[in-house]
């Protein structure tokens, strides 16, 4: 049985970043009724040499689209927008869902077998596609959504396992 790259990448990242959305607004209620400014859990960190909130929203929005556009054959989009509050955050990660959306299966089509290049910050790295989804897109998504909920649970936010994983 050959896999549907589309099936594995599109709803696989549009359902990681709902449930990400959904935390990001739990998250900003939580600073309002706890009164804690929102820069302070925006800014978080589990370590200081780790990424912030912010950035692991950022990462895992990025990924979402630019796997999802390298598999399906088209230019990479650029987000720009801003990281400085709840409601910036989420607009990002609606912004990579949108984007997802606009993708179609037929381009994905054949992209298990086609070589898939990106720049990382110090080289050039390329995988055929099917490794490229499991090896690289899907866990590094995880990672940034996975790192993102543990930041906000380590500050006090109560979310479970249910938060993560959203509705089936």
């Amino acid at each position: 049985m050959q896999i549907n790259m589309y099936h594995a990448t599109v709803p696989t990242s549009v359902r990681a970043l709902t449930s990400l959305i959904a935390i990001l607004e739990k998250a900003e209620a939580h600073a309002i009724s706890r009164k804690i400014e929102p820069s302070v859990l925006i800014n978080s960190r589990l370590f200081p040499d780790m990424l912030s909130l912010a950035m692991q929203v950022m990462i895992a929005s990025d990924t979402a689209r630019g796997g999802a556009a390298r598999l399906a054959g088209v230019e990479v989009p650029v987000y720009e927008g801003k990281t400085t509050t709840f409601a910036d955050l989420i607009a990002n990660a609606r912004n990579a869902i949108i984007y997802l959306g606009s993708l179609t299966e037929l381009q994905f089509k054949g992209s298990e077998d086609k070589t898939i290049s990106w720049q990382t910050r110090s080289s050039t790295k390329s995988l055929g596609g099917l490794a490229y989804l499991t090896t690289h897109l899907l866990p590094n998504l995880y990672f940034h959504v996975t790192t993102a909920y543990n930041i906000l649970r380590h500050s006090g936010l109560e979310i479970g396992k249910v938060d993560y994983l959203g509705k089936a």
